[in-house]
């Protein structure tokens, strides 16, 4: 038992290795990414209990920008694998949930040391191929984003602990923070590495054990992710990772009486479908289940007429392409006043003319391919029906090709019409609308953008006039749960700005955050009295 309450030290951010020319980390992941590229196409297991388990169903794993070369296969199960996985995480329950919360802490900052370390190239290298993001966008996310949810995840594990209530004379009142009464099940996307990880970790850090089910597409990295926490000494059927179809582990799961929790990442309508079947099976759970969700967004950048206009471009060029707009926060619809728009319209051709689209594997390459070749169609059915209306027109982009990869062009894309189907709509894509309002019309601007998406999660302001910033401030309030001010809508930092947006965008339960852990534990109060009444008469009875 412990003999000592165990101070974590607060953590700092992990610095980000800018990976300039001839620079020995650059030389060092590109060394990595053709090693991975090159070597016999590997057999991803699902992890279950402990054991690599293996099936006769096999998917391929192709980098989205060189689909025909085959990375190797990952093992698609089947409902018998999912019910494996929940009995695994129960029984490793009866352990991991009574082990010291500073014995969870070491093997999660191990894990994240691990990272920093001798697997940086490992997991960076994979994000790369298997989601094709550019070298910087998996920097900042599979290594640096994924360091700071473990660590900052341990320091905000110690500060819940740490909340007591108060005690009066005679009486000692105590809080506990339990893990929940049951398994918890974390469903996770392709886009970022660093949310495939933290999903799981965050519940388990809190003495809970966990099914997870990454996406299809992210299963490279996300074996990564388990051989990291394998050697950091996560102990067998604390995460359970399984691949299999999403309505074959929900139809388990969501019907299974010791299921206490859902975290997820993903689309809106497939979270609107989870929390429908959740509801409709209430009646057999043990406890309500907690539901945690982030999901979509339709991400607004709003420039006031005392913009500066080389900034607004910026934002635009990095808030709408970066990672080929596959980010919740990324920028797709912008409002520029009418005293400004040409300019900025002027900076952003100038700097999208400028992006050079490739492989990953050439560091000169800012755009990539997306992620599938579902996601291709949906965007470029986007950009075929701009290309075919009367009320917008493409600046600039437009393109697209599949041949090799899944390529389509930056597309900038310009509308009179403020409720056109791209100002509205979730695209998920390299795209974004421009819309150009009466530079003295702001105040009509802001509340055309409150009301124009069911989307709630970020949003930027840009204005050099303060009071132009603070009319925004309380005329978006409720528009994004991330919000900006001349700054681009993404890059939401762990320990700086938690994420999470409301409205159609999820639970707002700010990942990053003590927020976040806190719906992972079941508080439980204990009174001590130490004289202890022998007479049940009051005072006042006289």
């Amino acid at each position: 038992m412990p003999k000592a309450i165990y101070n974590v030290p607060f953590p700092e951010n992990e610095p980000i290795n800018a990976y300039a020319p001839n620079t020995p980390e650059k030389e060092s992941l590109i060394a990595k990414y053709n090693e991975m590229y090159n070597q016999e196409p590997i057999d991803v297991p699902m992890y279950i209990g402990g054991m690599e388990v293996r099936t006769e169903n096999k998917k391929p794993m192709n980098p989205p920008h060189d689909h025909q070369h085959l990375l190797g296969y990952f093992n698609y199960g089947t409902e018998e694998h999912v019910r494996l996985a929940i009995e695994a995480a129960l029984e490793a329950k009866k352990d991991w949930s009574k082990l010291p919360w500073e014995q969870r802490a070491s093997i999660f900052l191990k894990a994240a040391d691990l990272i920093s370390g001798p697997y940086r190239d490992k997991i960076n290298a994979a994000t790369m191929l298997a989601q094709s993001k550019n070298v910087m966008q998996s920097e900042i996310d599979a290594a640096c984003e994924l360091i700071d949810f473990l660590r900052f995840n341990v320091a905000y594990m110690q500060q819940i602990y740490a909340e007591q209530p108060e005690s009066s004379e005679g009486i000692w009142n105590r809080l506990e923070y339990r893990p929940l009464e049951g398994f918890v099940f974390a469903v996770t996307p392709f886009n970022f590495t660093a949310i495939a990880g933290n999903l799981p970790t965050s519940m388990a850090l809190m003495g809970n054990t966990v099914v997870w089910k990454p996406a299809d597409a992210q299963v490279y990295s996300a074996n990564v992710i388990m051989e990291v926490l394998i050697e950091a000494g996560l102990p067998a059927g604390v995460i359970n990772m399984i691949t299999v179809d999403g309505p074959v582990a929900g139809d388990v799961v969501f019907k299974h009486k010791d299921f206490v929790g859902l975290h997820f990442t993903g689309s809106t309508a497939v979270f609107r479908h989870l929390w429908r079947e959740i509801g409709a099976n209430l009646d057999k759970y043990r406890s309500y289940p907690r539901i945690v969700g982030e999901t979509g967004g339709k991400d607004f950048i709003v420039a006031h007429k005392s913009a500066h206009p080389k900034q607004v471009s910026t934002a635009i060029s990095r808030g709408a392409f970066e990672f080929q707009g596959q980010k919740c926060s990324a920028a797709s619809r912008a409002y520029l006043p009418s005293n400004l728009a040409e300019e900025i319209i002027e900076y952003v051709k100038e700097d999208v003319k400028s992006f050079k689209m490739g492989s990953p594997g050439d560091t000169a390459n800012f755009i990539t391919a997306v992620i599938d070749e579902k996601a291709f169609d949906k965007i470029t059915g986007y950009i075929d029906y701009v290309k075919e209306s009367d009320d917008a027109e493409i600046l600039i982009g437009g393109g697209y090709d599949k041949s090799k990869g899944y390529f389509i062009e930056p597309t900038v894309v310009l509308t009179k019409n403020p409720h056109f189907r791209t100002m509205e709509e979730e695209i998920f894509g390299p795209v974004i609308t421009l819309y150009v309002y009466d530079a003295d019309r702001y105040s009509e601007t802001l509340r055309l953008v409150d009301e124009t998406s069911e989307y709630a999660l970020t949003g930027s302001i840009f204005a050099q006039d303060r009071y132009a910033i603070n009319e925004a401030t309380q005329a978006l309030e409720n528009a994004a749960g991330n919000f900006y001010i001349n700054d681009k809508p993404t890059g939401a930092v762990v320990g700086q700005q938690p994420f999470g947006g409301a409205r159609g965008s999820g639970t707002d339960d700010k990942a990053g955050s003590y927020l976040n852990l806190i719906r992972w534990v079941s508080p439980r109060t204990i009174k001590e009295t130490f004289i202890t009444p022998t007479d049940y008469r009051y005072p006042f009875l006289g």
